[in-house]
């Protein structure tokens, strides 16, 4: 889009304190949680935020709010756990009217969006993690130095965080987003300032350092697809890698970055959009398509051998492009017919576009 334009409106919680919220672009809807120091008016003037914003919008209509307390919403002197964050998405979601929704939980916004996905399973179409984790640092069994550096972070927030000086946020934007430019890494500075007061900013940093949804991740049932950074330094590559080990079918790719969050003018910012865009459009065409042949529901191979069919392509085609026997390509084949309900390669193909498939 040439242009960004956001709408900017409000939800209510259950304790009077409204939740400033943004809807940008058009298509899947992808409500993206909360996460470290967010602030949906400040975004678009972000040379961070405003390329993010503008290339998921030009596929998706991407929702975004800010916590109780955060950026343009209102507090409410409650806590910032997993609950109240899940209370938060259950109202931006009703406020912006989406039934079913893919869920993008980045950083500190990934146990929420577990816990949603884990305790609302038919409003969750699918669940994206990037630079995630479900237990806090302080949960990973800290060394003696490493619980040492927690603190002594958290009471740098406390006696420094709202000074025009921008000293301590920038320790914490070196470590997030290492490789940005000087310009970038001045945005990311002054957005941790305006996102929130030192007292909350230190409670959030307090709080998601014990959270742990562990035991919540083999509940999800949804597709999911979780990204992390390779080098990232805040949230280590290896807690991602426990989400998606835990989460049954879950998909985990690496990204080629340093940084938390992928900045624009590296390749892993434009791997990161093409991999949530793919994963978002290709999970709802799959529940469109089951819809559609009466909630029969296909597998991941399945899905691939619709798709292949659905464009043409013939029991040698298919093989090479999977890798796999024509044998095996035949028999899976003649399985996938029975499901569909049809007899005959001429009768899958239409079948399948009919679905979505073969574009």
């Amino acid at each position: 889009m040439s242009e960004a334009r956001q709408e900017l409106r409000f939800a209510t919680l259950a304790s009077g304190a409204r939740l400033a919220w943004a809807s940008i672009g058009r298509g899947p809807a992808l409500l993206r949680v909360a996460h470290w120091m967010t602030h949906v008016g400040h975004d678009l003037r972000s040379p961070i935020w405003k390329p993010w914003l503008e290339r998921l919008g030009e596929s998706m209509r991407l929702v975004r709010y800010d916590a109780r307390g955060f950026g343009l919403s209102e507090g409410d002197g409650g806590p910032l756990d997993v609950d109240a964050a899940v209370e938060e998405i259950d109202a931006v979601a009703g406020s912006a009217r989406l039934e079913r929704f893919a869920l993008l939980g980045m950083s500190g916004g990934a146990a929420p969006a577990i816990a949603f996905a884990a305790r609302h399973p038919a409003r969750v179409s699918a669940l994206v993690i990037h630079g995630g984790y479900a237990r806090g640092v302080l949960m990973r069994s800290p060394t003696p130095e490493q619980a040492r550096f927690f603190e002594a972070s958290v009471e740098l927030i406390e006696v420094g965080w709202g000074a025009r000086n921008p000293a301590v946020q920038q320790l914490f934007t070196t470590r997030m987003i290492p490789d940005a430019t000087p310009e970038q890494a001045r945005a990311f500075n002054e957005q941790q300032r305006l996102s929130c007061p030192a007292a909350r900013a230190a409670q959030l940093m307090r709080t998601t350092a014990v959270v742990d949804v562990r035991a919540l991740l083999p509940a999800v049932r949804c597709p999911t697809l979780v990204l992390h950074s390779e080098g990232d330094a805040i949230v280590p590559v290896d807690e991602g890698r426990l989400v998606a080990a835990a989460i049954p079918d879950a998909r985990f790719e690496p990204l080629a970055s340093n940084n938390h969050i992928p900045m624009a003018h590296e390749p892993a910012f434009e791997r990161f959009r093409e991999a949530i865009v793919a994963f978002v459009r290709d999970t709802q065409r799959a529940a469109a398509g089951a819809a559609e042949a009466g909630g029969v529901e296909f597998t991941a191979r399945e899905r691939e051998l619709l798709e292949l069919v659905g464009r043409g392509l013939d029991n040698l085609q298919v093989a090479a492009h999977l890798g796999i026997a024509q044998k095996t390509v035949r028999n899976a084949l003649s399985r996938l017919y029975a499901k569909l309900g049809v007899e005959g390669r001429t009768q899958a193909i239409v079948r399948a576009r009919r679905l979505g498939f073969g574009g």
